[in-house]
C-alpha cells in the first residue's frame, strides 16, 4: 500500500474542522471521512482552538514580532556608507570619470 504525500492544510481549512469537532455534532470518525484527515488530527487541532480561543478575549495588546530596531549600529553604518561613497566620489573626480564631481 502506497503512502499518502504529506499534505498541509491551510488555517481556514484546520478552523473548520476544528469547530466541526467543537459542535459535536458528528462523531470524530465520521468528520474524519468528510474531510479526508486522520480523528488525531482532528483532535490536535479542536485542543488548539481550545487553547487559543483565550487570547480572543484577552485585554492585553498582542506583542509585534518585528525585531528591535539597533539604532546605534543603523547609524555606525550610514556613517560607513557616507566614508565610503566621499572617498569614491573623490576619487573618481580626480580620474576624470565623474563630470560634475563636487569639490
Amino acid at each position: 500500500m502506497a503512502r499518502r504525500p504529506r499534505r498541509n492544510h491551510s488555517p481556514a481549512f484546520k478552523a473548520k474542522v476544528a469547530l466541526a469537532a467543537l459542535k459535536g455534532d458528528k462523531t470524530m470518525s465520521e468528520l474524519a471521512t468528510q474531510f479526508d484527515v486522520h480523528p488525531n488530527q482532528i483532535k490536535q487541532w479542536k485542543d488548539q482552538l481550545l487553547d487559543g480561543v483565550t487570547d480572543v478575549f484577552d485585554d492585553k495588546p498582542k506583542v509585534s514580532k518585528e525585531p528591535a530596531i539597533d539604532v546605534k549600529s543603523l547609524h555606525a553604518k550610514i556613517g560607513q556608507l557616507t566614508l565610503e561613497n566621499d572617498f569614491l566620489g573623490e576619487a573618481l573626480a580626480k580620474a576624470g570619470l565623474l563630470g560634475s564631481a563636487k569639490k
